[in-house]
């Protein structure tokens, strides 16, 4: 600290703490100098440090107290207020323990746009571009706008370009790796998942051996619930050796597989022999880097479906609850937006 201060002394030393298990949220509004319109608050499924164009989000948010959600919409009026915005503004929120953090605020159009007013049935874009022009969002009838008012849910989904780019390492970090993105709409959570999913090219299996792997912090009591739920649903299961054995210990039945450089036959044995209809697998260290190598590109050239999140294998879950409890309803994005209007 004091080389640094002595080397730079008219500039501060910067220090960075990462929030463990936050859940983030990215809103999308429109000021006109005076009001604020709150297009939308959607939250991601995959937790705080992977890239928020990686991630997949969910509007309205499910997991968040109505206080939080005023703190966040509140705090949203206030920048756009006080940056002096006319025109479309995003900001980037994470939540930790009940506290709202602000990430970054972005006084410009961001890539979620088109899919907010999509889910919402406002042309955001369309209204930024009359208020940068002198119109108000009171002389356009939408100030007092309510995106709570929807009463669908949207998924929006990330498309990974993985099976066109062989030697690129398909784990999710803070590095943006998608390029393009679909959307997933329906009157229940569940089948909002399964649409995006299928949109993503990455249908969920609804039955069949489930693989799980995952890193020592992630053995807990959240891992089991996700693979109870899964078994509730009727897979079955195979894991490395300490997987297994957590499991196991847990009273969930599960058989044992080599890892990749391990033994025969290994986990990418079974996938090649279609074995494996899904796969869990949270990695952490250069090792187990190696492992989540061979396994995704193993899954991707037999198309298994491929989850490197606690997060996303709980949602995972919902969509195929989704697919068996028939909640994949097809309408028309007209149809769901003239419900909000009713």
């Amino acid at each position: 600290m004091k080389k640094a201060v002595d080397v730079s002394p008219e500039h501060p030393v910067l220090i960075d703490k990462f929030l463990e298990d936050a859940f983030e949220f990215d809103v999308d509004a429109v000021a006109d100098g005076k009001d604020v319109l709150i297009g939308g608050v959607m939250q991601h499924i995959e937790e705080a440090g992977i890239h928020s164009g990686d991630s997949a989000c969910v509007l309205p948010p499910y997991m968040i107290s109505e206080k939080n959600l005023e703190e966040i919409k509140a705090y949203t009026i206030r920048l756009a207020k006080a940056l002096r915005v006319v025109g479309l503004i995003n900001v980037q929120y994470a939540m930790k323990d009940g506290v709202v953090y602000v990430l970054e605020v972005n006084p410009r159009a961001s890539r979620t746009v088109p899919f907010v007013s999509k889910a919402v049935g406002l042309p955001l874009a369309k209204i930024a571009a009359k208020v940068m022009i002198g119109r108000t969002l009171e002389d356009l009838g939408v100030k007092d706008f309510d995106f709570r008012k929807v009463k669908h849910i949207s998924v929006k989904e990330a498309v990974f370009p993985f099976s066109k780019f062989p030697r690129v390492p398909v784990f999710l970090g803070p590095e943006m790796r998608s390029t393009g993105e679909v959307m997933g709409i329906s009157s229940a959570f569940g089948g909002a998942i399964a649409k995006a999913q299928m949109g993503a090219g990455n249908t969920l299996p609804t039955k069949g051996r489930v693989f799980v792997s995952v890193n020592d912090s992630d053995k807990n009591d959240i891992t089991l619930n996700i693979v109870k739920d899964y078994a509730g649903l009727g897979f079955s299961f195979v894991a490395t050796e300490g997987t297994a054995g957590f499991l196991r210990s847990h009273s969930i039945e599960c058989d044992t597989v080599f890892k990749v450089n391990e033994g025969r036959p290994n986990v990418i044995d079974l996938i090649k022999n279609g074995q494996i209809q899904l796969i869990i697998n949270t990695p952490l260290g250069e090792v187990s880097r190696y492992d989540e190598y061979a396994i995704g590109w193993a899954a991707i050239e037999h198309k298994v479906s491929f989850i490197t999140t606690l997060s996303a294998a709980a949602t995972a879950v919902k969509g195929i609850e989704g697919q068996k409890h028939h909640e994949l309803d097809v309408k028309s994005l007209q149809e769901y937006q003239r419900e909000i209007e009713a």
